[in-house]
């Protein structure tokens, strides 16, 4: 018998276990996968300030109190005042908790705006802050870094005794008859033939990334994963004192979307076929609430290249729609919920020129691409502002009115002055970033979940009582992030999260019986 079983292998469930297991437990960690997550195709971002040593090396002073009033705005009703404040007094410990697990940060400050820094920078503004204060800790490795910041939390799980057991899907959580939770049933492919495992292996590898640019292509090659599982896996029962759920998101569900998210319907999925809600259902098929399945996030960053900033954001009617300068995230909302979820960034010629010297510069492979997609199809020119809106199906009179209101300043939208751009210089340019601007489909996750006791992680029922020997984490559960999102913010509630959840699940279990693994194999 386990002292903790983990369910999910990304930085929640890494953590969750990393801290089990130095309390003492034998802890397991089962993924339907090969672990990692959405962490692994994430960009490695930590949120984190507060004075974190890599923000002191780098000249930028901050205050767990500035970090707690900037993200109470962000937070909002998701968490608690009480608890939004000690994750921003322990921000800069837990940054050093990672360290420690051998996960790499540098302190290299990116001197512009940009959604993700290149491979020269490690340290930038990844929320809507006002310039000057850095909080977005990207792990040090070259491309997109979620795949460093994963193998580093799996060697560190690895190295504290865990078990892993890969190929392995929780299905059902099993209940004491004072339902208490004492386990889960799993089917595994634990037996089944190497050819199988392997396909399975494989088709999921190529389901993932691909399947984020090519969709189609992703659900075929998981329709494949799911037969071998369906034909080959058979079924166990996994004794435990505690389990923790962290089996990532929604997002990946299409009836769970659906039903709890529709205005979200053709935006581009981030995650992982994992992100099915099925660490969800689990907790709510013992009694567990849930909270904020309605909140998702969905992205529309207007840089690289950091030019861009200077353009003017507008509607179909030509009004304003936000301050450019916010996080893609609050700028993909406000243009959610414009008429028809539609946008065009305006922009001068001298504006444009800018932005074209910029590219090589300021992107990474993937940021290029969408960099020349806004800067030439995406796009649509003329000598005044008046052709070009009609042009693009923009009202000319309204446009006209909001480039006034921009100009006559300060900016009616409240964007920092220094960023502010006189666009009197033609051919205009206006760029669709609407929320299905063609070719450019905005990406989204879920961050609503599981309703936990922000003491301990352990799953609450709608009355709020506790559901013994249950905690979630992570995308599975409601956490700091549930409000609304900026780039690093899900990985750090994922690791002070997980963290707690491993704590508390291993806290008081005596170690049983050694042997409660039982093989129903059908």
């Amino acid at each position: 018998m386990y002292d903790v079983v983990v369910v999910g292998h990304g930085a929640a469930g890494a953590c969750a276990a990393i801290e089990a297991a130095a309390a003492g437990a034998r802890v397991v960690v089962l993924d339907r996968f090969r672990g990692g997550g959405a962490t692994a195709i994430s960009g490695g971002i930590v949120y984190a300030g507060g004075g974190t040593r890599f923000q002191r090396e780098a000249g930028i002073k901050d205050t767990p109190q500035q970090m707690y009033e900037y993200l109470r705005t962000e937070v909002g009703d998701a968490v608690s005042a009480a608890t939004l404040r000690r994750f921003c007094e322990q921000s800069s410990g837990l940054l050093d908790w990672l360290c420690d697990q051998g996960v790499p940060f540098e302190a290299s400050l990116c001197p512009y705006k940009t959604s993700y820094p290149t491979d020269r920078h490690y340290l930038y503004q990844s929320g809507s802050e006002r310039p000057g204060v850095a909080r977005g800790h990207r792990t040090h490795a070259r491309g997109t870094s979620g795949g460093e910041l994963n193998a580093r939390l799996a060697a560190a799980a690895r190295a504290c005794g865990v078990e892993v057991r890969f190929q392995t899907a929780a299905h059902r959580l099993v209940l004491g008859p004072d339902g208490r939770v004492g386990g889960v049933e799993v089917r595994t492919l634990d037996g089944a033939p190497g050819w199988a495992r392997a396909g399975h292996r494989v088709l999921h590898r190529l389901s993932v990334k691909p399947g984020l640019y090519l969709p189609g292509l992703g659900r075929g090659l998981h329709r494949a994963v799911a037969s071998l599982e369906r034909r080959y896996a058979r079924s166990q029962t996994i004794e435990a004192g505690s389990v923790v759920l962290a089996a990532g998101g929604f997002v990946f569900d299409r009836a769970m979307t659906a039903e709890h998210a529709p205005l979200y319907r053709g935006g581009l999925r981030l995650g992982t076929p994992g992100d099915d809600g099925s660490g969800i259902r689990l907790g709510t098929a013992a009694g567990g609430g849930t909270r904020h399945l309605d909140r998702v996030t969905l992205w529309r960053f207007l840089t690289p290249p950091s030019a861009l900033l200077g353009g003017v954001l507008v509607d179909r009617d030509g009004r304003r729609v936000c301050d450019e300068s916010l996080y893609g995230a609050a700028i993909g909302d406000a243009v959610l919920r414009r008429p028809g979820g539609r946008a065009w960034l305006l922009v001068d010629a001298r504006v444009l020129a800018e932005a074209r010297r910029q590219v090589r510069s300021q992107t990474l492979w993937f940021q290029r691409l969408q960099a020349w997609w806004l800067l030439s199809g995406g796009r649509v020119s003329a000598p005044t502002v008046e052709a070009v809106a009609r042009k693009a199906g923009v009202d000319p009179d309204g446009l006209a009115a909001t480039l006034g209101e921009y100009h006559d300043g300060p900016d009616p939208a409240g964007k920092p002055a220094e960023l502010v751009r006189r666009l009197d210089r033609g051919p205009y340019s206006l760029i669709d970033v609407s929320v299905r601007a063609r070719g450019l489909p905005a990406p989204m996750l879920t961050l609503g979940g599981l309703t936990v006791d922000e003491e301990t992680g352990a799953v609450t029922r709608p009355d709020g009582s506790a559901i013994a020997g249950l905690y979630a984490a992570g995308r599975t559960a409601v956490g700091i992030c549930s409000g609304s999102y900026v780039s690093g913010l899900s990985l750090a509630d994922c690791v002070f999260s997980g963290r707690r959840a491993g704590t508390h699940a291993a806290s008081g279990l005596g170690v049983a019986d050694r042997g409660g693994v039982h093989d129903r194999s059908e």
